[in-house]
């Protein structure tokens, strides 16, 4: 990879598609030098049969083209475009795909649930350092939530479960606000979705720092009164057990319209937050985990992290599609390879 290379990560999720450029050079921090999203709401426009309806197939193309437009504009040098389980697991992904290539020129890729449990502890080891320990890795987003336990460079022990916020909201909370008997649905399916987790991790062995990332754990450390997003990523955030069993009764008496008006909840998650507070509460006490400290990096800086320090081949299974500018005559057209 060149030095100096202006870098740019789309990440096609659940709620949005997001705009992540980094001017970065091998060994270098990718901190954000521009970030942008546009809303995807796909939540609610999975049907029963598991297909992207019409409506959700127009959104992610239309946040799609927008962030991806940006990156041109902003002279991105290559760009890395990837879609997350909301489009990955469609029993129609190969028409969104179609889709969204047809808008932009370029074709997502998608990541396995372990692949991303993997480049997200790749950020969160790198952000912790050595002296950290050994870590355990928590992660929820809209579809699956991830674990993940390591003290090197590579993690010992990846996972990646279908227990996402998203998912829990569309199968178990089909009230708003949802009933007492929806939220011990809700978790009880988790208990025993990480029941041979639990297990594993048991056998594995002790850990020195629990870690989460992901916005649902973000926006819930904001919640309970961590600092808010200006005041920067070196600032600590923290959430704890007791910080849930004080706000999950609150979240849960609110309508969503009631809820993204809370501090630190926004108008995009809002249908999702209650659920998101089960998921993390019950996997925490699951694991006999009373606080974690939420990590400012996540999976777009793992990806940034492992192209800054790898030459991919086409034999890493981690290798994405990459977009480049080409000359062709007065006319600057991009391609991927």
């Amino acid at each position: 990879m060149r030095n100096g290379t202006r870098l740019g990560v789309v990440d096609v999720g659940s709620n949005a598609a997001q705009l992540l450029v980094v001017d970065g050079r091998s060994g270098s921090a990718p901190l954000a030098s521009y970030s942008m999203k546009r809303p995807t709401g796909l939540s609610d426009e999975i049907e029963a049969d598991g297909t992207l309806s019409a409506e959700g197939v127009r959104r992610v193309v239309h946040a799609t083209s927008a962030v991806v437009a940006r990156a041109r504009s902003l002279e991105v040098a290559e760009l890395f475009v990837f879609a997350t389980s909301a489009v990955r697991d469609a029993a129609n992904r190969d028409e969104v795909v179609d889709a969204i290539r047809a808008a932009t020129g370029l074709r997502p890729q998608f990541l396995t649930g372990e692949d991303e449990a993997r480049l997200t502890y790749h950020a969160v080891h790198r952000w912790y350092g050595w002296s950290a320990g050994r870590l355990l890795l928590l992660d929820i987003g809209g579809g699956t939530l991830e674990i993940v336990l390591g003290r090197d460079a590579e993690p010992e022990l990846t996972m990646s479960l279908p227990l996402g916020a998203g998912r829990m909201t569309r199968n178990f909370l089909h009230t708003d606000p949802p009933t007492d008997k929806q939220m011990r649905r809700v978790a009880k399916h988790v208990r025993e979705g990480l029941r041979e987790a639990v297990e594993r991790l048991r056998w594995e062995g002790a850990f020195d720092r629990a870690i989460a990332t992901s916005k649902t754990f973000k926006q819930l450390a904001r919640l309970a009164g961590a600092p808010p997003q200006s005041e920067g990523p070196f600032a600590r955030r923290s959430l704890s057990v007791d910080d849930l069993d004080r706000w999950i009764p609150e979240l849960a008496s609110r309508t969503r319209d009631d809820r993204a008006g809370l501090r630190g909840v926004s108008a995009a998650r809002a249908g999702q937050i209650v659920a998101g507070a089960v998921v993390a509460r019950t996997m925490m006490v699951a694991l006999g985990v009373r606080s974690v400290d939420v990590c400012p990096w996540a999976l777009r800086e793992g990806i940034m992290l492992h192209q800054l320090q790898t030459s991919l081949s086409l034999t890493d299974p981690l290798a994405l599609r990459t977009v480049r500018p080409i000359s062709d005559g007065d006319e600057e057209t991009w391609q991927s390879r």
